[in-house]
């Protein structure tokens, strides 16, 4: 029995990619969608892999939204990969961008726990919280820079 894995944010670049990756390795792969009849799929159609994928539509920052598709679908994997991904479109809508990340990770985490099915999880963080690091490597050690609302909701 093959494992199925649940990516947020799928018609994206890294999304794509790695919906690729999980079909080569035999997953049943599910993406989202706020509009899974509207969204655009050419990243999925250019790597051959659209019509692979079950795309469902999802409201991240509804709960019901969220319980609704994890339990309809059954994942042994969430790949978060979803939300508002311009450092100045953050400026711009602050509150979507807080929505979009930090609530919808929320979401994604407490349907995780409230199902109890050992889903795991997958949440993509960013470079940006770390700010212009020069030549210095980042480790844990280094301290986030909440420099614009789509770092804070990163971080």
């Amino acid at each position: 029995m093959s494992k199925t894995a649940l990516i947020a944010g799928v018609t994206g670049q890294d999304g794509a990619y790695l919906a690729h990756h999980l079909l080569n390795l035999g997953y049943r792969v599910v993406g989202t969608s706020r509009d899974a009849q509207m969204c655009d799929s050419s990243r999925l159609e250019r790597l051959g892999i659209a019509n692979h994928i079950e795309i469902v539509s999802l409201a991240p920052n509804d709960f019901r939204s969220v319980l609704k598709v994890v339990s309809g679908t059954e994942p042994d994997e969430i790949y978060n990969l979803a939300g508002q991904t311009s450092v100045g479109l953050s400026f711009e809508q602050p509150v979507e961008c807080m929505e979009s990340i930090s609530v919808a990770t929320l979401n994604l985490l407490e349907v995780i726990r409230y199902l109890g099915e050992g889903i795991r999880f997958f949440n993509a963080g960013s470079s940006e919280c770390f700010g212009d690091s020069g030549e210095q490597p980042m480790d844990g050690e280094r301290i986030l820079q909440h420099h614009s609302p789509y770092v804070v909701a990163k971080a």
